[in-house]
């Protein structure tokens, strides 16, 4: 294995440690259904409110959950399939699969063991969210930022008629 490829793993690991370690502190410590305020002075913006969702980003389709669990799993099997093929030097992509990775894998390990995700982090003019859930959209935001900024391959010109010579018709085939 190439070092190349162990960054995909490392960020990956990074990001479930981390989202893990504050979805456990949060069950341990919130009482679900409820808020704490970590920095009084911000409560008014930011909160840790303990919650579960069984649906997709922002409580959509909670009826849905298997559907997003296999839809994890897929995804998770795309990124590992899809990163062997990412040429040198694109190190945004790999960091911001590896971000997406991680992201997928922390909410399917709640989804596997609770049957829902925890959400903690509450920006008041944002859904409630965990740390999966922004790893996902910073490293899908990073992916967009790198297909923005990159030019796209060149494509050889279409050939046309009048780009292929004239032939010069024969009077004969010079036999006779």
């Amino acid at each position: 294995m190439k070092l190349r490829d162990l960054a995909l793993l490392a960020i990956a690991l990074l990001v479930l440690l981390v989202d893990q370690t504050s979805k456990a502190w949060a069950i341990e410590n919130i009482p679900l259904n409820t808020t704490y305020s970590i920095i009084p002075p911000l409560e008014d913006i930011f909160v840790l409110t303990h919650i579960t969702n069984s649906g997709a980003a922002f409580g959509l389709f909670p009826q849905l959950s298997l559907v997003f669990t296999f839809v994890a799993l897929i995804v998770s099997v795309a990124i590992d399939a899809y990163y062997r093929s990412i040429p040198t030097g694109q190190w945004l992509v790999r960091f911001s699969l590896g971000l997406q990775l991680g992201g997928a894998m922390g909410n399917l390990i709640d989804r596997l063991r609770f049957g829902a995700v925890t959400d903690l982090f509450y920006v008041r003019f944002a859904p409630v969210f965990n740390f999966a859930d922004l790893s996902i959209v910073v490293g899908v935001g990073l992916l967009m930022l790198h297909m923005w900024r990159t030019p796209p391959p060149a494509q050889p010109a279409p050939v046309t008629s009048s780009d292929v010579p004239e032939q010069v018709e024969s009077q004969g085939d010079g036999l006779g």
